[in-house]
């Protein structure tokens, strides 16, 4: 009896923890990215002019061609690294179906050259801000005032002014 009572609180522990574990997962595949341009979100595809590329958004793959064929890949080609994607026009491609739209890329690159923009694009997400930044600010003044490291100890100009010549 006390083996069968432990047998049903097993089952009944069993039942209850793995009523509680279930997780839910939700992947959105398919979605556009931050930096894709707002209301299109059924769209393909977009062009991307200044880097001669297109953008799969289902895979979240950018195509371009290699020099040799075109190639689908997570991320830009190196020499694009400092590209900013929000920044950067985006067509969108509302006029083509298929799964090659580099067939398209003689039209498109004689009709959106390098630098074209069009309507101002508001995108669908804003860019997160980086911890640090590259760019340094130095000071304004003109450049007679010297090296721009500069670190405002002007009373000589014989080094650090803590040797014998003071």
């Amino acid at each position: 009896m006390k083996a069968l009572k432990l047998i049903g609180i097993g089952f009944l522990l069993f039942f209850a923890v793995g009523a509680h574990a279930q997780i839910s997962i939700h992947v959105d595949l398919g979605s556009p990215p931050q930096w894709g341009p707002s209301g299109y979100s059924e769209v393909r595809y977009y062009y991307l002019p200044d880097v001669e590329a297109y953008y799969d958004v289902p895979s979240a793959m950018f195509i371009y061609f290699n020099g040799v064929t075109w190639i689908h890949r997570r991320s830009l080609p190196s020499r694009y690294r400092n590209y900013d994607l929000y920044n950067g026009y985006k067509v969108v491609m509302t006029d083509y179906r298929g799964n090659a739209p580099y067939s398209t890329f003689k039209n498109y690159k004689s009709k959106y050259k390098k630098g074209y923009r069009g309507e101002p694009q508001k995108n669908y997400g804003e860019r997160a801000e980086r911890e640090y930044s590259h760019e340094r600010e130095y000071s304004k003044g003109s450049s007679s005032q010297g090296n721009k490291h500069d670190n405002g100890n002007k009373k000589n100009s014989k080094g650090h002014g803590n040797g014998k010549n003071k």
